[in-house]
């Protein structure tokens, strides 16, 4: 978890899990990432207000022995970046700023969303996923409100290439789905924030019948994971309000269409059939 390259966004991932106090120093690290390498451990637990021994914990809990190694490895990545995080400060929407500029500030917002993704998958997990997926009887993508959206988009992707795939959006009728699932379905559930109630009640519920349950979600620890037999992580910590719902949709799309392109890397020839199988029943029907 804390590879080099990716600790601020490790940091952003877990921040709604962490305790009060861990907050505090993950707030602050992610406002003054550089404040580290201009301390030592006492100084910097003095200047944040927090014991050695909780400052400590909190690089532990990131996947590190001690402040030592913490301080080195975030100098290595901040000495790295190419000033994405520098680049994010500036997607702010100016009252002057002409559409063009807008748009540019928009690119570059959902630039760095996606490495910010790259950065937090677990590519092991991903995987298996791809297998569990390539060998499932039946897929069921649960999400609602705009994840719902996302999961209706996924639906159409993953029915093109063959593979018997529902996305079910309406919390009764999840709940109901997921009572009649069994051994060899593969459930899907999809939550930004990892606490959607509805999501995580489905897949609790997919799990007790046998199923396998995928989570994607930006918030590692969050409810949703308790539930899931495989955890893929999205990105968009930066939460600003004219980019963060585009910026979480296009997260999410990246995530399940790699898992789309890797299912066609898999079987290249059968994808090819099943695609063109069913654009030619779609074409019947226009004549």
């Amino acid at each position: 978890m804390s590879a080099r390259g990716k600790i601020l966004d490790t940091i952003g991932a877990l921040q709604n899990s962490l305790t009060k106090t861990e907050k505090k120093i993950a707030s602050a690290i992610l406002s003054q990432p550089e404040l580290l390498g201009q301390c030592s451990l006492s100084e910097v637990a003095q200047e944040l207000d927090v014991g050695e021994a909780t400052f400590i914990r909190f690089c532990r809990t990131l996947g590190f022995k001690g402040y030592t190694d913490f301080k080195l490895d975030l100098a290595i990545e901040l000495a790295t970046q190419e000033r994405e995080t520098s680049a994010l400060l500036d997607t702010d929407v100016a009252e002057s700023d002409t559409p063009k500029e807008i748009a540019v500030k928009l690119q570059l917002a959902l630039s760095n969303v996606i490495n910010e993704t790259i950065n937090l998958l677990d590519y092991h997990e991903l995987e298996n996923v791809v297998q569990e997926l390539r060998k499932a009887q039946r897929i069921f993508l649960f999400g609602v409100g705009s994840s719902g959206i996302t999961a209706e988009d996924a639906k159409h992707k993953l029915m093109r290439i063959g593979l018997q795939t529902d996305a079910v959006t309406n919390n009764h009728f999840m709940y109901m789905q997921a009572a009649l699932l069994r051994k060899g379905d593969v459930v899907i559930g999809i939550s930004h924030s990892g606490h959607s109630e509805e999501t995580i009640n489905a897949l609790r519920i997919a799990r007790e019948n046998n199923a396998i349950t995928v989570a994607i979600t930006h918030n590692l620890r969050s409810p949703i994971t308790q539930e899931a037999d495989y955890v893929l992580i999205n990105g968009n910590r930066q939460g600003y309000m004219q980019g963060d719902s585009i910026g979480t949709k296009m997260t999410q799309l990246f995530v399940l269409d790699l898992i789309y392109t890797l299912l066609v890397k898999a079987e290249p020839e059968k994808a090819i059939q099943q695609k063109q199988k069913t654009l030619d029943v779609i074409l019947d029907q226009r004549k």
